[in-house]
């Protein structure tokens, strides 16, 4: 599909000031007009020998991280292969403790504030406490205009297309919109706003001109 040049220039636009904003809470942001450059910036920012993880993330995916990754000179945690639930949750605690954390964001504010929901909540225990880095890939569709808005979309946007992914018995897998649903299969268990960071440049943020993800 052809780009639009338009849409191009607000998302370049869009991004700095985004990048501005992460800045202001301690965090690094970068703008990559494709998945190639989003890829080459990520193994960029990791250097080679570094212990790596991620949780349930289709942009890392999308780009081509997760596989650059395993077939790279790294110490890679990888969940996926995990042949039973107790397998999981010993490579998701050695993850905890990695130098690299890859993922994305259900949502992102223009100024910088992400928002994410969990089911499981490895993930926004990792995004939030462990990993000494968390880098995380994500698409120009998920920008939010503030929290309100980047919690709506996480809720009723990422969440219903995530529960398609799994084996689940939700409101929201049937009818496609959130319930606010206390189901015993909910994932939307945790919510996590990361405001600011406590340690400066552990959560690198690559912005992405694709849609990528949910």
């Amino acid at each position: 599909m052809m780009k639009d040049s338009n849409i191009d220039s607000r998302n370049k636009m869009l991004a700095e000031k985004i990048i501005k904003g992460l800045e202001t809470r301690n965090m690094c942001g970068y703008y990559a007009e494709t998945k190639e450059e989003a890829l080459a910036k990520a193994l960029e920012i990791i250097p080679e020998n570094s212990s790596i993880g991620w949780g349930g993330s289709m942009s890392v995916s999308q780009i081509g991280l997760r596989d650059a990754v395993i077939n790279g000179n790294y110490q890679v945690f990888n969940r996926d292969i995990s042949g039973t639930p107790e397998e999981k949750r010993q490579v998701e605690l050695q993850i905890f403790g990695c130098d690299y954390f890859l993922c994305s964001s259900n949502a992102i504010t223009e100024d910088g504030i992400l928002v994410n929901i969990d089911g499981n909540s490895n993930r926004v225990a990792a995004i939030a406490y462990g990993p000494r880095n968390v880098i995380m890939v994500v698409g120009m569709n998920k920008v939010a205009k503030d929290i309100d808005a980047a919690m709506y979309r996480a809720r009723n946007v990422a969440a219903p297309i995530n529960a398609q992914r799994f084996p689940l018995e939700t409101p929201c897998k049937m009818t496609g919109s959130c319930a606010n649903c206390k189901s015993k299969d909910t994932i939307c268990c945790e919510f996590l706003i990361t405001r600011f960071s406590r340690h400066p440049k552990r959560i690198h943020v690559i912005l992405v001109n694709e849609d990528l993800g949910y």
